[in-house]
């Protein structure tokens, strides 16, 4: 729904981010909530016991038809022939050259029906690429303005959102979905609920119709209170995400950077067949990635930003922070960026700068996730 004062779009809980005294910021063409109380409190509460977000700003699209199937193998780089009813992959649309033009999640509702989730930012543009590649004749129909989405991330979440359910979420795996209808799932016309999510914690992520976004968003935390369940922002968000090493489209992954060097190579499957990019990525696979995305923790005060400088130990430039933050549970600043693919940079426990116009601090490259022992 359009917002002509701003002429941002808003999400169906933009009253009851108002109603909360949300700090709001633009993000992706929306209005959205950045913070309610503060990023470390919101943080910590997901990593501790709960975190409600809404990301209704992510865009939603059906693929459907007998060429469904087809289509999605064309325009991704997973297989998503091993999908079966209930079951959803992690992956991205290359460019022909092998950038990242978007990654997201398919999911699979029927044999001849996927839902593709993508990111708020690219949604208009990776749908027009989608439709320029559409050879197949699957019918897709782009659903983002009537869906809301609410991510429910935490050790507590399962428990919050198990009352409203007739089966046990332990039996919902990872990357595994369940769809309810006739008002089964807090009344809802229709939602589905999937097991996933951007934090690094056990949750859901709940798709649900625009006009139930308020009751479903009021009920779960209602249901939380007592176990420690509370709104969170983009900025939390954020914070979590990188603290368990998650890319994100736009910082870590464009479309000048390729699967392999951002470490997603395991989502390229080569052999299912044609797809845009393969040539390029067949021939990166076989020689191998020119740099490598990494992760560092900084070892002396200072919190790595986003296009800092990255230096060897003796001073020179090696490459690029693309994302950096103060990790809430480490203390101290976390980052990713992109150096040589030389074990001289890349090897765990390195010793490396990072630089601003300011100043200099050293970081040692380290493995995500990095808040866990």
């Amino acid at each position: 729904m359009a917002d002509t004062a701003t002429s941002l779009d808003t999400t169906p809980l933009h009253g009851v981010h108002n109603e909360l005294d949300a700090r709001m910021m633009a993000f992706g063409g929306f209005e959205m909530p950045v913070q309610y109380t503060s990023i470390i409190e919101e943080h910590m509460a997901v990593r501790n016991d709960a975190g409600l977000f809404d990301v209704s700003h992510m865009g939603e699209v059906l693929i459907q038809g007998d060429g469904a199937l087809d289509f999605v193998q064309h325009i991704v780089t997973n297989d998503a022939s091993n999908l079966y009813d209930g079951r959803a992959m992690y992956t991205v649309m290359c460019t022909p050259e092998g950038g990242i033009i978007d990654d997201g999640i398919v999911y699979r509702r029927a044999e001849d029906h996927f839902m593709m989730v993508l990111n708020a930012a690219n949604t208009e543009r990776d749908l027009n690429w989608m439709r320029s590649h559409n050879s197949m004749d699957a019918t897709l129909h782009d659903i983002s303005d009537e869906t809301a989405l609410i991510a429910l991330q935490g050790p507590e979440a399962l428990g919050i959102a198990q009352p409203f359910l007739d089966q046990d979420l332990d039996d919902l795996k990872f990357y595994h979905f369940w769809e309810r209808d006739g008002g089964t799932f807090l009344e809802c016309d229709q939602a589905l609920i999937s097991r996933t999510g951007y934090t690094g914690e056990p949750g859901l992520e709940l798709y649900v119709p625009a006009e139930a976004a308020e009751h479903v968003w009021n009920a779960l935390l209602e249901a939380g209170h007592d176990r420690g369940l509370k709104p969170a922002g983009l900025g939390a968000r954020d914070t979590l995400r990188l603290e368990a090493g998650l890319c994100l489209h736009g910082n870590d992954i464009t479309e000048e950077t390729n699967p392999y060097e951002a470490g997603l190579g395991w989502l390229v499957k080569l052999d299912k067949g044609e797809f845009i990019g393969r040539a390029a990525l067949q021939e990166i696979h076989e020689r191998g990635p020119e740099r490598q995305l990494i992760g560092f923790v900084a070892t002396e005060r200072g919190i790595p930003r986003h296009n800092n400088i990255i230096k060897s130990d003796s001073g020179d430039v090696v490459g690029t922070v693309t994302s950096g933050t103060q990790s809430p549970v480490l203390d101290t600043g976390i980052g990713l960026g992109y150096v040589p693919n030389n074990p001289e940079y890349t090897d765990e426990g390195t010793h490396l700068q990072v630089s601003s116009q300011r100043r200099s601090f050293e970081v040692r490259v380290a493995e995500p996730p990095f808040h866990t022992d």
